[in-house]
């Protein structure tokens, strides 16, 4: 396992970071420790989760996944082994069930950090991120900006600046953004920098093989502001393993169960993703292993975050680690992306 410094804090975390968002939906707690035994067994130090997970998110399954992290922490006493990290849940109609409707405000962010305490059985979070922006912006599969007026919105200032005081009391270690612009990146960097404060660590936005929009912007921000990518849906929700193809769709998974997840099941998506199929096969590997170290390898991106809904898809996820991505391959790849640019915003 490789380990990389984390943006411009003193934490060192695996090139792999575990994924956590089916446990307590589509895996058991038996499962998810199954899992849990395997990464750390692999060299994983790093992972993540959010109170609004299991996935799809519902009053039932919120929160669930931070409390089987948390149990699996009680039994193997492993905490002090872990960089962990969790997200506060941002706005939006349909997450109401979490605490009426969630803010990035003094109020909510505090109801939110105890909860994660609690379940993670913790007392300290090494990486707390935003979910998603307060404002309206482009985030979950939008490309095209359409402004809209958010003068409503909680400004970046005070969220950062609870952020800040959950720091000095202890309650986290650092902060870090997800689903963020290359303008909300920049605005909370120099926010951080005008009160005073430590910088964000991190920014976890998707980046896949089908889904490279990172590139455009944010991937200097991430390289000139020290604000590591931790790539997530490198999968693209399983379409990059090639199971989708042709039409099928296997029991039991994801876009299987959950038909709303649509974000990359595009005609341009399944297009691709034969083209990058059939490039791994002339490379005598497997698909999934090829898409998942292409965004290990890259040079902006701190872990790439694996999920897997079985110990057999984890352990082939870790198997990813042995790929070569020469230059001839690399250039291979480049091209099938100049064709399908962005077929999954």
């Amino acid at each position: 396992m490789q380990y990389r410094r984390l943006g411009n804090t003193d934490l060192s975390v695996s090139a792999l970071c575990l994924g956590t968002m089916t446990w307590g939906n589509q895996n058991t707690q038996e499962e998810a420790f199954a899992q849990m035994d395997m990464a750390v067994a692999h060299g994983i130090n790093f992972f993540d989760t959010a109170e609004m997970y299991a996935v799809p998110s519902s009053a039932e399954t919120a929160g669930k996944t931070e409390e089987i992290i948390g149990n699996w922490l009680a039994k193997t006493g492993r905490r002090q082994d872990l960089v962990l990290a969790t997200k506060v849940t941002g706005p939006g109609d349909w997450m109401s069930h979490i605490r009426g409707g969630p803010r990035l405000n003094r109020e909510h962010i505090t109801q939110a950090i105890e909860g994660s305490l609690r379940r993670l059985q913790t007392d300290v979070i090494d990486l707390y991120q935003l979910h998603w922006p307060e404002r309206s912006t482009n985030f979950f599969g939008r490309l095209g900006y359409r402004h809209r007026d958010d003068s409503d919105a909680v400004p970046i200032a005070e969220t950062l600046a609870v952020l800040d005081d959950l720091v000095k009391q202890g309650k986290i270690r650092h902060y870090g953004l997800s689903n963020e612009t290359a303008w909300g990146a920049m605005t909370c960097i120099h926010e951080a920098e005008r009160l005073g404060m430590a910088r964000p660590a991190s920014i976890q936005n998707p980046y896949s093989l089908l889904n490279r929009s990172f590139e455009v912007g944010l991937a200097e921000i991430a390289h000139r502001e020290q604000l590591g990518l931790l790539a997530y849906s490198p999968m693209a929700f399983g379409m990059l393993s090639g199971k989708y193809l042709n039409g099928q769709r296997p029991e039991g998974a994801r876009l299987t169960l959950f038909k709303q997840f649509s974000r990359y099941t595009s005609e341009q998506s399944l297009t691709a993703t034969a083209k990058y199929q059939a490039l791994a096969e002339q490379r005598g590997v497997s698909l999934a292993q090829l898409a998942l170290q292409y965004v290990t390898t890259r040079p902006f991106v701190a872990s790439n975050i694996i999920g897997a809904t079985s110990t057999a898809q984890l352990e082939e996820n870790l198997g990813s680690l042995a790929v070569n991505i020469d230059k001839e391959l690399e250039q291979e790849l480049d091209a099938i992306h100049a064709i399908h640019t962005y077929p999954c915003p």
